[in-house]
């Protein structure tokens, strides 16, 4: 599992430098200010998620039994496709409808914290 999270968390890495580096270059003539904003939070979003599946993968090098982690792993990358994916797409489409996902997203975010912070009481006892 922490093989899988390192390299998910590497990739969704590198995909977030990139699509920030070409969000800044290429996309600020090409989309309006409200629209670079949800793109410019899709890929912040992501970036720190990549950084928390990274911590994860880690953790889970020493810990590979660790239920609780591998939980906030699979919860940030759901996280990351829903809330980053549909801002991305509703970055370029302006499909509306597409809002009603990204709380889902922010969600799994949100249970994926909360098992890193169950985590940290129970390496505690």
């Amino acid at each position: 599992m922490a093989q899988t999270f390192l390299t998910l968390a590497s990739l969704s890495g590198l995909l977030a430098v990139a699509l920030g580096a070409f969000g800044a270059h290429a996309l600020k003539t090409r989309l309006d200010a409200y629209a670079l904003t949800v793109y410019e939070t899709a890929v912040q979003y992501q970036f720190y998620h990549s950084l928390a599946l990274l911590a994860v993968a880690l953790y889970l090098m020493h810990q590979p039994q660790a239920a609780l982690a591998r939980s906030a792993g699979w919860l940030f990358v759901a996280g990351m496709v829903l809330f980053s994916g549909s801002l991305y797409v509703l970055a370029f489409s302006g499909v509306k409808w597409l809002g009603a996902i990204t709380p889902l997203g922010g969600l799994c975010f949100i249970a994926g914290w909360g098992c890193l912070t169950a985590l940290g009481f129970t390496a505690l006892r």
